[in-house]
C-alpha cells in the first residue's frame, strides 16, 4: 500500500507565520559577522564526549562569526583535547570541576554565564537534549535574555525558524537582545565532524557556586542497539503489541535484524511495554532516520511530531484507516503478529 497522504500532510504542516524582513546571512556586511561570537555547550558524560552535542557547533558554524567550545566536568582535559579536533571550533574553554560532572543547572548555569560574560559572546548555543533544557533557561534568565527554544533553521544572526504547535506550524522568531541563548533541534543540524581541527584548549572561570542540589543516584537503561535520537535505521512499537512480553518478542528480533535502534509511541510507554527512554513524540524523542518502521502504532499527531521528518517511513498496521498510512511512504495492512516475524526472517536470510 503506498500513500500519496504524505506530501500532502507537510506542505500542510508547515505555514510561516510571518516572513522575516531580515537581509540573509550572506549579505550581512563583513564588519558585521567579524562581531558575531557563538559559544557552543558540548556535552560530557563519564570523560566521553557527547558526539550528539556537536550539532550545537554546526549551528553555530551557520552564524558566520568565531565559534568556541565549552565543556565542564572532572578529569576534562582529554575530552577537551578531543573536542579540540572538531572541524569549525576555535577554541575550547574547559573548566576541571567534578561538581559539573552530572550538569546539574543550579550551578552548571551560574558557570556557563561567568564565561559568557568574560567571552563577550552574542550567541549561546546547546543541543535541546535533556541537558540544554535544563540549563539553558536558567542561563537565559541570569542574562536577561528570552531564550530561542528547538530551532531547526538559522536565516540570519537574529532570525531563527522553529517549530510550534507539535510540529504543525514552523514560526519564524527574530531576537532582538544582545545576548540569544539558542537550543537547536539535533535532526536539523548535522553533528559537526571530530577531524583535523586545531582549536586552542584554554581554562575558564570558575564560579565554584554551592549548589542546593545533591546528585544521589541514576538508573540507566543501557543498550547495544544504536542509540534512538541518532540512530539511521529505527522500529517503533505501539500499543498494538498489547502487553511487553510481545514488545520484546516481535519488536526486539525486528530491530537486531534492521541493526536499528528501537522506540515506542506513548501509549506503549504509559501501558508499560517499553522504557520510557525509547519514547518518539512530542514528549518523547525526536528523530530523523533515513529509515523508520512503525509497528502497531495508529499515528496521533503527538507521535508524528517525533518521526515525520524521517526520510522513509513504513508503517504496519490492521487498521486501514490509521492515520499513520496519511505520512507513510509504504504501508501494509495485516495483523503484525503475522507479519513482522515473517518480515524478520526474511530478512535474516537475506
Amino acid at each position: 500500500m503506498l500513500s500519496a497522504g504524505r506530501r500532502a500532510f507537510s506542505a500542510l504542516a508547515r505555514p510561516t507565520l510571518r516572513n522575516a524582513t531580515s537581509p540573509a546571512l550572506a549579505r550581512s556586511p563583513a564588519a558585521l559577522r567579524r562581531l558575531l561570537s557563538a559559544l557552543a555547550i558540548l556535552e560530557q558524560r563519564d570523560g566521553k564526549l557527547n558526539t550528539g552535542s556537536l550539532s550545537a557547533v554546526s549551528a553555530a558554524r551557520k552564524l558566520g562569526g568565531s565559534v568556541h567550545g565549552f565543556i565542564a566536568g572532572s578529569n576534562i582535559k582529554p575530552v577537551a583535547a578531543e573536542a579540540a579536533k572538531v572541524d569549525g571550533l576555535e577554541k575550547v574553554i574547559a573548566v576541571e570541576n567534578g561538581a559539573y560532572d552530572k550538569g546539574l543547572p543550579e550551578n552548571y548555569a551560574p558557570l556557563l554565564v561567568e564565561n559568557i560574560k568574560k567571552g563577550g559572546y552574542t550567541h549561546v548555543i546547546a543541543g535541546n537534549t535533556a541537558f540544554g533544557k535544563n540549563v539553558m533557561p536558567r542561563v537565559a534568565a541570569l542574562l536577561d535574555s528570552q531564550q530561542i527554544s528547538d530551532i531547526t533553521a538559522i536565516q540570519d544572526d537574529k532570525t531563527f525558524v522553529r517549530p510550534i504547535y507539535a510540529g504543525n506550524a514552523i514560526a519564524t522568531v527574530e531576537s532582538s537582545d544582545p545576548i540569544k541563548v539558542i537550543t537547536v533541534r539535533g535532526t536539523a543540524f548535522p553533528a559537526a565532524e571530530i577531524g583535523s581541527g586545531t582549536a586552542a584548549v584554554e581554562d575558564g572561570v570558575d564560579p565554584k557556586v554551592d549548589s542546593p542540589t545533591e546528585w544521589v543516584s541514576e538508573d540507566l537503561a543501557r543498550s547495544d542497539r544504536p542509540d534512538l535520537a541518532t540512530a539511521s535505521k529505527v522500529v517503533s512499537g505501539g500499543r498494538g503489541l498489547k502487553s511487553k512480553e510481545d514488545f520484546d518478542r516481535i519488536m526486539l528480533p525486528l530491530a537486531d535484524a534492521l541493526g536499528a535502534a528501537v522506540g515506542a509511541s506513548r501509549a506503549a510507554v504509559d501501558s508499560g511495554y517499553a522504557d520510557n527512554s525509547l519514547q518518539v513524540g512530542q514528549t518523547g524523542k525526536v528523530v530523523a532516520p533515513q529509515l523508520y518502521m512503525a509497528v502497531g502504532i495508529s499515528g496521533a499527531i503527538q507521535h508524528l511530531a517525533g518521526m515525520k521528518d524521517s526520510k522513509v517511513i513504513a508503517a504496519i498496521n490492521k487498521d486501514a484507516d490509521a492515520p499513520i498510512f496519511q505520512v507513510a511512504d509504504v504501508g501494509l495492512v495485516g495483523d503484525l503478529f503475522e507479519k513482522v516475524p515473517e518480515l524478520t526472517e526474511k530478512l535474516n536470510k537475506a
